[in-house]
């Protein structure tokens, strides 16, 4: 028996037999293979086509539920409203000056305006109503009429004030915010920018990176980026950006950016020299604020230094010259 197999091992017919046998099935199988595993791309495609409807639909319904509690734009109140509209405040007391430190204090909507038009009619007569009752009813100070008629005018001309020069603080804290930032801002931006990514990444990731340091650079960055993705014009978005802040390096680096988009000139060497020009100014400045120190405390010193320094000095003198005498 053994030998009967070994003979039929070693015959050479039943080896070409057994190895085309086997390329056959070999053939077969990777003919149908293919046909066997199905559309596996198609299949995944459809899995994650269903499962993004599914989050679609999950954020759509998470948006209306909240819609009644929270909304992006806040609407004015409508006392403020109305006293605005019934008087036409908007006419004889909104300036377009007004409206564009509103923009640049971080004041924006149609809430801001109507705000800052109802404040700036109470204020100034509060003040007066204020004033006049307490220096003519309440305490007249010992003065006479007219220099508490004067007080009572002044108290008003301070009402009238009062709004735009706490719009002019605000405004003026938010850029010195967004100017010591800026330069640090635009480093991250060209990295952005030289590592490949488009100008939209860039602010975005900036607006992420720089909140840190500045929360109101920060949020001028992330309006860009959002403006940039739903405006007919780029050009817009970069001009809204340099409006918005009011600083003459993020103008040029709008200007720098407008430029690049229409002549296609690059943008890595214009920003690297803009933030090598932000950091330079920002030196120029705190270099003039040492220089100004000196010149500041000249009159301090005279006033609260001079008196006691010659009152330690002329003090011995003085109580020896009064023994001797």
């Amino acid at each position: 028996m053994l030998a009967l197999l070994i003979e039929n091992v070693t015959d050479l017919r039943v080896l070409l037999a057994l190895v085309g046998g086997v390329a056959v099935a070999v053939t077969i199988m990777t003919v149908a293979a293919p046909l066997l595993e199905g559309n596996v791309l198609g299949k995944r495609m459809k899995s994650v086509a269903s499962e993004r409807d599914k989050i679609r639909a999950r954020e759509r319904d998470r948006l209306a539920r909240q819609v009644d509690k929270v909304s992006l734009r806040q609407e004015p109140k409508a006392f403020m409203r109305n006293i605005v509209e019934r008087f036409k405040l908007g006419d004889w007391l909104g300036t377009e000056t007004a409206k564009r430190q509103l923009v640049m204090a971080g004041f924006r909507g149609q809430q801001a305006e109507v705000g800052f038009l109802f404040f700036r009619l109470v204020t100034p007569i509060g003040l007066f109503l204020f004033a006049l009752f307490y220096l003519f009813v309440l305490n007249d100070l010992g003065q006479t009429v007219i220099v508490r008629a004067g007080i009572v005018i002044g108290a008003a001309y301070v009402g009238i004030k009062a709004p735009e020069i706490y719009l002019s603080n605000t405004m003026a804290k938010r850029q010195l915010s967004m100017r010591l930032a800026f330069p640090d801002a635009l480093d991250l931006m060209l990295i952005c920018v030289e590592s490949g990514m488009s100008i939209e990444l860039a602010f975005r990731k900036v607006s992420t990176e720089i909140g840190s340091q500045s929360v109101a650079l920060a949020e001028e960055f992330a309006l860009c980026t959002a403006e940039l993705s739903y405006l007919s014009e780029r050009r817009q978005a970069y001009e809204n950006l340099a409006l918005r802040t009011g600083l003459e390096s993020v103008k040029s680096v709008c200007t720098a950016l407008i430029q690049a988009e229409r002549y296609g000139t690059p943008l890595g060497t214009a920003l690297r020299t803009l933030a090598q020009e932000s950091r330079d100014q920002r030196m120029n400045e705190a270099e003039k604020k040492a220089a100004a120190l000196p010149p500041k405390l000249t009159v301090p010193m005279i006033v609260f230094f001079l008196p006691v320094l010659f009152v330690v000095i002329m003090t011995p003198a003085v109580l020896k010259a009064l023994r001797a005498f």
